[in-house]
């Protein structure tokens, strides 16, 4: 299973995934620029000290991240999409994709996977959930599919 944050731009947040990722043996992919130094106090707060235990890749871009790994079953996660989450299939080998904080998914990546596009359900009174919640919604759905494969 692969976490992918395209241009994160809290720090926290991403500490926060890290953390997640790192309990849930999941990769943590990081495309393009991010909104900060991978050595940022906030970051490596909010991950406490599990960034070992995280499966950190770095990549410059979708398109490379997408060459050199090939993933096969993507979702990608958009207040724009009108399917819910639930509807994604993970199947063995899922990644999971999400935008930066203030914006999202870049409009050419919504464009070229509009068929792979998913929202998690909010009230209208809301634009959007964090970033790091929605992931975490995310993920426990597709491990509960799994059935918590090696977790206690």
């Amino acid at each position: 299973m692969h976490v992918v944050l395209v241009n994160p731009l809290i720090p926290q947040n991403t500490g926060n995934i890290s953390r997640l990722c790192a309990g849930t043996d999941v990769d943590l992919h990081l495309v393009g620029k991010l909104g900060f130094s991978l050595e940022d106090r906030y970051l490596k707060r909010a991950g406490l000290d599990y960034w070992p235990r995280v499966k950190l890749h770095l990549h410059d871009s979708f398109e490379a991240l997408v060459a050199e790994r090939a993933p096969e079953r993507l979702a990608f996660f958009s207040s724009h999409a009108t399917r819910p989450y639930t509807a994604f299939e993970p199947g063995e080998d899922p990644w999971f994709v999400f935008g930066t904080e203030t914006t999202g998914l870049p409009s050419e990546l919504r464009a070229a996977y509009a068929g792979d596009l998913y929202k998690i359900p909010i009230t209208s009174h809301v634009r959007s959930l964090n970033l790091s919640n929605s992931v975490a919604i995310v993920v426990y759905d597709a491990l509960r599919h799994q059935g918590f494969p090696g977790l206690g």
